[in-house]
């Protein structure tokens, strides 16, 4: 496997509280997957800051940001049984990743942290042979 981008982002958890009361950021943002799992959690901030900032990361990783028309619904964050993070993308992102980096298996690779104030993302992109 090769490195073919990285990114990390933080995000002030209160930033995101103000946020979710804004009307259609939630469904704007976050797939229907992200807000009805959110349920589940407790903090609600925090779990919402945290799928912000991997998105932010995730795009920082392909070295382009929120360009050529992708939107935060492109990237959506999962957790497998054992509580691993996880990314899914879109159709429209696997095709840009083929076009930037001419592969088509790849591994992404996300770590989630989060404390009282801050939620914190970061991605490895790493390209399969």
């Amino acid at each position: 496997m090769n490195i073919i981008g990285n990114g990390v982002d933080i995000v002030q958890n209160k930033r995101i509280k103000k946020s979710l009361k804004i009307s259609g950021f939630k469904s704007r943002i976050f797939t229907k997957y992200e807000i009805l799992h959110s349920k589940k959690n407790k903090n609600k901030t925090n779990y919402f800051a945290k799928r912000f900032a991997a998105k932010e990361a995730f795009v920082k990783s392909l070295g382009i940001g929120f360009r050529e028309n992708i939107n935060f619904k492109d990237i959506e964050v999962k957790n497998n049984k054992k509580g691993q993070p996880l990314i899914n993308l879109s159709k429209k992102i696997k095709i840009i990743l083929k076009k930037k980096f001419n592969i088509s298996k790849y591994k992404i690779f996300l770590s989630l942290s989060d404390e009282k104030n801050y939620s914190m993302a970061f991605v490895i992109l790493n390209k399969i042979k």
